[in-house]
């Protein structure tokens, strides 16, 4: 590994676009697991101009069976999405919760994918699709996450928290932040630059308000930072394209999915390239990248190692992992295959399958929309929310090395 370098990582707001559909999605698997914890869902959302509009696949006990909506049900799902766009705060002429229009394009799960998943018999309820999926975490921060996305992240949730609050009434919801460091000898040393484009109100792109809204970013960008990183020397692009007014699903139209190096490690790892949002926990894509978070996470938390990644393999209707790679980059306290080893030795994990992942993490719930913005790791493991982040398998993981 090279000794000093320059690394970089983007994060995006709740009102970019993209995201914006993400937390609609999330709103919509909520939505179904709330009614049915074995609800299955596939939900894609497009946004743009004045208009939302939702495809995909669902079954739902209650509310979507045999090809029909229960009474009421089409409505719910209106004044969700509705309901999430207030949320994030879009009441412009180019995109308000209450005037856009809506489409409903969700349909029935395909009886060939659903034979796979099932359980039927002897055989145990399958992956939800095949993949490749990855889990990180390093010492780098508090909460075992790359620096670089970790603050990025940080800079729009005060941003965003600002903007809520009324605090920083200038601002509107679309934003983007980027986080570049040096590293010595593997650690953050300096931010060398900062990026950040936020979308403003009126007047905000010139003379006195412009510098206002320039000065403020620099103190969210000192707040949340750590002065050791911060210097002289720290080139500062705030708004760099200049005006920022037309922003959200009106400047730029919006996809389920197309944020996901943002959700998982800014880069910093391998990415087995599905997205999360808009799936419930059967599909691997979403519930063993959660679960290989958490194994990661607990290595590093044990202190076997200050990073760790690791690659889970499944095919479509299998229950079983076809592969489990651990790799702590040279940084482990014990051999990798050790460590492998001692997953597969730890009982209440249950084997790694889709049916154990979500038992163990508890993820047949309504706990998703809180991850489709700042990202679904690093955050802050509470009540049922984010369990991935829990680091109550490391004693496990040392006795099962002992």
């Amino acid at each position: 590994m090279r000794s000093s370098y320059l690394f970089t990582s983007e994060s995006v707001s709740e009102g970019h676009p993209d995201k914006v559909s993400d937390q609609i999605s999330d709103a919509i698997v909520d939505l179904f697991l709330s009614k049915d914890p074995e609800a299955r869902i596939a939900c894609e959302t497009l946004t743009t101009t004045q208009l939302v509009v939702l495809a995909g696949e669902i079954r739902c006990k209650g509310v979507y069976e045999n090809g029909e909506w229960a009474p009421g049900a089409l409505e719910e799902v209106e004044r969700t999405v509705r309901g999430t766009v207030k949320r994030i705060g879009y009441e412009q002429d180019g995109f308000h919760w209450e005037t856009l229009k809506f489409y409903n394009n969700l349909h029935g799960q395909s009886e060939h994918i659903a034979q796979g998943v099932d359980a039927s018999g002897n055989k145990d309820e399958g992956a939800g699709d095949q993949g490749i999926m990855f889990g990180y975490a390093c010492d780098e921060t508090p909460d075992y996450m790359p620096a670089t996305l970790y603050y990025s992240h940080k800079i729009l949730e005060r941003m965003a928290a600002d903007r809520h609050s009324g605090a920083a009434p200038f601002l509107e919801p679309d934003a983007k932040s980027q986080v570049t460091l040096r590293y010595e000898n593997g650690k953050p040393v300096a931010a060398t630059a900062i990026v950040v484009s936020t979308q403003h109100g009126k007047g905000y792109d010139a003379g006195e308000k412009e510098a206002q809204l320039k000065a403020y970013v620099r103190k969210v960008v000192a707040d949340v930072l750590p002065a050791a990183l911060l210097s002289d020397a720290t080139d500062y692009h705030i708004n760099p394209t200049g005006s920022f007014e037309i922003g959200g699903p009106d400047g730029d139209a919006g996809l389920t999915g197309r944020k996901i190096i943002v959700d998982t490690y800014g880069g910093a790892a391998p990415h087995g390239g599905g997205a999360f949002s808009g799936k419930d926990p059967t599909k691997v894509d979403r519930s063993a990248a959660y679960i290989t978070r958490y194994l990661a996470k607990n290595i590093v938390a044990a202190g076997l190692a200050k990073r760790c990644t690791i690659q889970l393999a499944y095919a479509i209707g299998v229950s079983k992992p076809l592969s489990l790679y651990v790799d702590t980059h040279g940084t482990g306290t014990v051999a990798d295959d050790a460590i492998e080893a001692a997953i597969g030795q730890i009982d209440k994990l249950g084997g790694l399958t889709p049916r154990a992942i979500r038992t163990h993490l508890g993820l047949n719930k309504p706990i998703y929309e809180k991850t489709a913005a700042y990202g679904h790791f690093g955050r802050q493991a509470e009540g049922d929310f984010f369990p991935w982040e829990k680091t109550d398998l490391a004693a496990d993981l040392k006795a099962a090395l002992a």
